[in-house]
């Protein structure tokens, strides 16, 4: 009887073991993003990163999703992913302009690239690897987060007839096009996403640029501010999924595998849902919203822009090295891929 309670003993301890050690095999992770969590489809993209993660590896890795809702700290992303407080982050490099401006080109540009020839530049015209260069010395790996496609310009409360229109107006708009816009005579500012109705609403800004239609109208800019400009400064705005390299180091090549997989169907199931959103949000502002008044800035507020825009590049390109050759290498690669772009898609679209 006492071999057999000994017996038992082994057996009970060995599986208690055997139990500790495929729990140590777990992979939990924390993912922040900048985004709440009403920002659909910005937001799936993330939650669909855990959701294959999980999925793929069986349950063995799984990534918390902390919304911006739970943070608190939307513009904080970049320095707790750095810092290894959340393994990755669901953002967009423009945000980080302050930080490093050699960041702030793998979002978008203004008068830049469309989605599809920004991701090709980044698959195989070497903007993965630049992109790898600029984050390496924070000791974060960066990898495309989701296109939304082609962003509108702005939400306006007056129509924009003159540059003197322009003049001390209050605009939330990121990024480079803010420093555009600036030298405008723009007061621009960098609100967080969840703050933009109200601030919109009480009168805090006179303007806003968000995304497209497809999360516009949800947002409900259109009940406040009646102008919707057509784009200039986002033709193909790229999010990023930044991972800590220590944390990214320490998965077996099987997560790793499995990580970059989910970040590169995540991203594209945020870019195809995008433009349907937008597609319908099209359609239903026709329908639902005849007082949208639907504008393109004249020609001599377009002149001053891409006048600026090319300023600003050629004053960054003179201090930092980097960004001259990340520049470069979108405007080469841009060159080589609207040919394409205008005999196929434009030419198709116009023919029709």
């Amino acid at each position: 009887m006492n071999i057999k309670k000994q017996f038992y003993s082994v057996c009970l301890m060995a599986m208690v073991t055997v139990s500790a050690n495929a729990s140590d095999k777990k992979v939990k992770w924390k993912m922040a993003t900048t985004w709440g969590s009403a920002a659909v489809p910005i937001i799936t993209a993330s939650n669909n990163v855990a959701k294959y993660v999980e999925q793929m590896s069986g349950g063995e890795f799984t990534i918390r999703i902390d919304s911006a809702n739970k943070t608190k700290a939307p513009m904080g992303v970049f320095d707790m992913v750095k810092q290894g407080q959340y393994q990755v982050g669901h953002t967009t490099s423009y945000f980080w302009k302050g930080k490093d401006i050699n960041l702030l080109p793998f979002t978008t540009m203004p008068f830049g690239m469309t989605a599809p020839e920004r991701m090709a530049w980044f698959e195989f015209g070497g903007g993965m690897e630049l992109m790898t260069r600029a984050y390496e010395k924070y000791g974060i790996l960066s990898f495309l987060g989701g296109n939304t496609g082609n962003q509108m310009g702005g939400w306006f409360q007056k129509e924009i007839k003159t540059l003197e229109d322009l003049k001390g107006l209050r605009m939330r708009i990121p990024g480079f096009a803010g420093e555009i816009m600036s030298k405008l005579g723009v007061a621009v500012t960098n609100i967080p996403p969840g703050e933009l109705y109200t601030s919109l609403d009480r009168g805090t800004i006179d303007a806003l640029e968000w995304v497209g239609p497809g999360m516009d109208i949800k947002m409900g800019f259109h009940k406040v501010a009646p102008y919707y400009y057509t784009g200039w400064h986002e033709p193909g705005a790229e999010a990023q999924f930044m991972v800590n390299k220590k944390a990214f180091d320490k998965l077996s090549d099987k997560n790793q595998n499995i990580l970059k997989n989910a970040m590169r169907l995540a991203s594209y199931r945020m870019y195809i849902e995008f433009y349907h959103m937008n597609a319908l949000a099209w359609e239903q502002i026709k329908k639902d919203y005849p007082h949208i008044k639907v504008k393109t800035f004249p020609t001599e507020i377009m002149d001053s822009l891409k006048s600026i825009n090319q300023e600003l590049i050629e004053k960054y390109s003179t201090k930092s090295e980097l960004f001259k050759e990340i520049v470069e290498s979108q405007k080469v690669y841009m060159k080589k891929s609207r040919a394409w772009t205008k005999i196929s898609d434009l030419d198709y679209i116009q023919d029709k």
